[in-house]
């Protein structure tokens, strides 16, 4: 019989790993490649006032999406960084919630960013996984 937790413990680095990498490019491409080249930062502010929301939100959104998924990919802070994108998530969901369910319905549906708050928390749950520039930053914390 195979002890499943062995197995487990040996490979859930390895999906944190992949969970970490693939949302830190999913929120570099969301602020990159559709706030800024897409729609541009001025174009995206205008949709944020356009909802009600001040429009220097969008600024801040910016930032926190491609900060926060550099650091992701990196592995730097991964549960605290994890952790503080979710908010931007739940204001895409507040965005998209009138649209449906489906996220290739017009103008989206609400179940992708419902989706990536999920696969954050688990991230902060898991924490920063296999290969990542925070590992040696926390062991030397630690050690001291």
């Amino acid at each position: 019989m195979i002890d499943t937790r062995t197995i487990d413990n040996r490979t859930a680095p390895y999906a944190a790993l992949v969970l970490r990498v693939s949302l830190g490019v999913m929120y570099i491409a969301h602020s990159l490649v559709l706030k800024y080249f897409t729609f541009t930062l001025p174009g995206t502010a205008q949709f944020f006032a356009s909802l009600g929301l001040p429009g220097a939100l969008a600024y801040v959104t910016f930032w926190a999406e491609l900060i926060g998924g550099v650091l992701l990919v990196a592995g730097v802070g991964t549960r605290v960084v994890a952790l503080a994108l979710i908010p931007i998530l739940l204001g895409a969901t507040w965005v998209h919630a009138g649209n449906g369910w489906v996220f290739s319905a017009a103008n989206g549906g609400w179940e992708y960013p419902v989706f990536l708050v999920a696969a954050s928390l688990v991230l902060a749950l898991l924490g920063d996984g296999r290969f990542s520039f925070g590992n040696p930053i926390t062991k030397r914390l630690l050690t001291q």
